[in-house]
């Protein structure tokens, strides 16, 4: 995988660049919709690929480990062509859904021992058994095993959590290096920064993934809880110290405004739940705020979820009809209401991409964040 940066913010750390991985090139910064099991729920490939203009796809190491099985996907030739998407695919390694499991998994310094949320059977996952697993599914980007610590977190176990989290890292590059994708193309490690919101530990932590000779690099355990001022702290630290060559990902990040401040300070890659299930929830972003759809004041508003030429998708519906779906609980609401908040958050990138070529990113950033958090 090769990373260039092509132009800077002067009022920031903001950049942009190119990423070239064998499914295609990147342009950063860039949102990522989450496909969970494969799939971005309510979605087509092709509405995702020539709609929404999504560069890249998420899928989620934890559920297709359960269901429908890594040997099935291994079979089929890798996720790419199990699910029919031949651009880039980043997979997490679980590390973060077997924490949110909480009282049905255990941590111990070898892995982590759980139970499945299908049917209770019991399973462990190793640094090894992640990147086997990743290696079998044929993401162009896989993620290292890690521990993810709760907000709030005691600083004695966040620095034993962390001590465990290098230890995998390790274990991680190791087995990456001794296997190879069985897909015939290239995988890239990323490996992740914890430390909870501690800035020693953020620090040590930066420091320790910085040593390892990898593609690019990853800032996990925030958006938990923390208050929004924490996580860009902590986001601000990490930064200043991972190589500035190298692409860097936050996250679980975020909301539009969230994803606008990391993005001045130096992050490069996102992905969040919160455009699809919030969507689905009748939550839907515009380039004026956001809009609950499901209130009666849009009843009657027959006026474009966007104003005429600003678009996010080539198909355009009234509020007002929307809304009607969603009261009818109509399946086209979800796929609606997806691909708009899907279409918002790639524009918003697009956006941001043109402001810091054009170097207005810093001003243009404190219009939007206020902007596009008002509710209307």
């Amino acid at each position: 995988m090769q990373f260039e940066i092509t132009s800077r913010d002067s009022g920031s750390k903001a950049r942009t660049g190119t990423l070239t991985t064998d499914h295609g090139v990147i342009d950063t910064p860039f949102f990522m919709p989450v496909g969970t099991a494969g799939a971005v729920k309510a979605l087509h490939v092709e509405e995702l690929r020539n709609d929404v203009k999504a560069q890249i796809m998420l899928s989620n190491t934890y559920h297709l480990y359960l269901r429908p099985g890594a040997d099935i996907i291994a079979q089929a030739g890798g996720l790419h062509k199990f699910n029919g998407w031949d651009r880039p695919i980043l997979t997490d390694s679980g590390g973060y859904q077997i924490y949110s499991l909480g009282d049905i998994r255990k941590f111990t310094d070898n892995g982590v021992i759980f139970r499945s949320h299908i049917d209770g059977s019991k399973h462990v996952f190793t640094p090894e058994k992640a990147i086997d697993i990743q290696r079998a599914l044929g993401a162009d980007i896989i993620m290292a095993f890690d521990e993810c610590t709760p907000y709030p977190c005691d600083p004695a176990y966040a620095k034993k959590s962390l001590k465990r989290t290098h230890h995998w890292l390790s274990r991680c590059f190791g087995h990456f290096h001794q296997t190879s994708c069985p897909h015939g193309y290239s995988q890239n490690l990323f490996p992740i920064v914890q430390g909870s919101i501690y800035p020693s530990l953020r620090e040590e932590s930066a420091r320790f993934i910085s040593d390892f000779d990898v593609p690019g690099y990853a800032i996990g355990g925030l958006s938990v809880g923390e208050p929004a001022s924490m996580m860009y702290d902590m986001t601000r630290l990490v930064c200043e110290i991972l190589p500035a060559d190298k692409p860097r990902y936050l996250m679980g990040v975020g909301t539009p405004a969230n994803i606008l401040e990391s993005l001045a300070l130096g992050v490069d890659m996102f992905d969040c739940v919160i455009p699809t299930r919030n969507g689905r929830n009748g939550m839907l972003f515009t380039r004026n705020g956001i809009i609950n759809i499901k209130n009666e004041k849009w009843k009657d508003d027959f006026s474009p979820l966007e104003a005429e030429g600003e678009v996010f998708c080539d198909v355009q519906y009234n509020k007002a009809f929307l809304r009607h779906m969603f009261i009818a609980k109509e399946i086209l609401a979800s796929m609606i209401a997806t691909m708009h908040n899907l279409g918002f958050y790639i524009w918003l990138m697009k956006e941001a991409r043109k402001n810091i070529q054009e170097d207005t990113f810093s001003k243009w950033k404190s219009d939007m964040v206020i902007r596009l958090m008002k509710r209307l």
